[in-house]
């Protein structure tokens, strides 16, 4: 399939009304789209299914996780390379001082509650609205595409749930066969090309945090645990802490309790989870739905050779059939509604947080996302 029908097949679908995903992981140069054949919607709590799944951030919610099923989808590829985008300028986007001193009192009240209660850590986000003049999504998935790399790009359509974009740097985990990958994501500053980055104690300690939760939230299910270096990653204009965590899956392990176990992470919940979570719904004061969810592909059949060597017939007969999953936090997003972005926009607290610098972060997030809308 070429870029053209490529792309014209998602604009028939969107102009039909008709749910989609078209996507591009950070790992390949390839986009990928699930088109839906109906316009019904289906869900999981099981994730037993095979498909493509988008999951809310309280999965206890009436947020349902809404699935694409496999056997109700088409499916297509391209090679992203080949993809032209249009050129744009980032544009600034206007806060008020209300929404400035709302998040302020925000933050002053979740550092009041950690350092009076158990609570380490609590992730604060608010949501804020921006006008915007090209509702095309398949027009603004390209410019997300052009300026982010190393991130899990998207754009999500089901004309009873809603249209959300953006462009990911955090890996929840995948699951290859027995093999489970995730990763620990914190710490959030400008990139500067001139100059190196200086990263602060506080931001080594909500790194930590995350990285200390994830291992042993996965230790019951797994046989061994390698946890790297700490690393700085870019994700477009902005730098974050980031550690690698692999790990063997023992026989027990089911899909579903490892999404319960993960899901939501320190990086965008708090720690520990049921505090902070229980704070996050009684103070941010409006509904974050799929924001800091998670989505990707679920139990999708991958088939590999034992022998690289096409001529080997013989041993090539015996592939190994594994089933594999991908599930990205919902970070760096927004939900279109007509005219109207919403962006979603957050960040780590700790006793050691500065309320002021909170509300720069959050700013340079929305920056970051808005850039694309214009």
């Amino acid at each position: 399939m070429n870029e053209d029908s490529f792309f014209e097949d998602l604009e028939s679908q969107y102009s039909k009304q008709l749910p989609f995903v078209v996507y591009s992981r950070p790992i390949n140069s390839v986009i990928k789209c699930w088109l839906q054949k109906d316009n019904d919607l289906y869900k999981t709590d099981t994730f037993k299914e095979s498909g493509f799944v988008f999951a809310p951030f309280n999965l206890k919610d009436s947020d349902s996780s809404v699935l694409f099923p496999q056997e109700k989808c088409w499916f297509a590829e391209i090679n992203s390379d080949l993809v032209e985008t249009d050129t744009f300028s980032s544009t600034e986007i206007l806060q008020n001082e209300e929404q400035k001193q709302h998040h302020i009192h925000l933050v002053s009240k979740g550092i009041e509650h950690i350092e009076t209660d158990t609570l380490e850590k609590v992730v604060l986000s608010r949501c804020e609205t921006k006008r915007i003049q090209n509702h095309n999504p398949i027009t603004i998935f390209k410019r997300l595409l052009s300026r982010y790399k190393n991130a899990m790009v998207y754009c999500w359509f089901h004309p009873k749930v809603g249209l959300w974009i953006g462009a990911t740097p955090e890996l929840l985990f995948k699951v290859e066969g027995k093999r489970l990958t995730t990763i620990s994501l914190a710490g959030t500053q400008p990139y500067k090309r001139v100059s190196q980055p200086q990263w602060t104690a506080k931001e080594y300690k909500e790194q930590q945090i995350v990285t200390d939760y994830i291992t042993e939230q996965i230790e019951p299910y797994t046989k061994q645990i390698n946890v790297s270096e700490v690393n700085t990653v870019r994700a477009g204009n902005l730098l974050h802490l980031k550690t690698k965590i692999t790990s063997v899956l023992n026989d027990k392990a089911k899909l579903k309790s490892i999404i319960e176990a993960l899901h939501p992470t320190p990086a965008v919940c708090g720690f520990p989870k049921g505090e902070s979570k229980a704070f996050i719904l009684k103070h941010e004061n409006y509904n974050r739905e799929y924001y800091t969810g998670f989505l990707g592909e679920l139990n999708l059949k991958q088939t590999t050779s034992r022998n690289n060597n096409r001529r080997n017939v013989e041993n090539n007969a015996y592939a190994v059939v594994k089933t594999q999953s991908n599930f990205y936090v919902n970070l760096r997003c927004m939900q279109l509604k007509n005219d109207v972005a919403n962006i979603f926009v957050g960040g780590g607290i700790t006793k050691d947080s500065i309320p002021e610098n909170e509300w720069e972060e959050t700013v340079n997030k929305s920056k970051t996302i808005g850039s694309v809308l214009d």
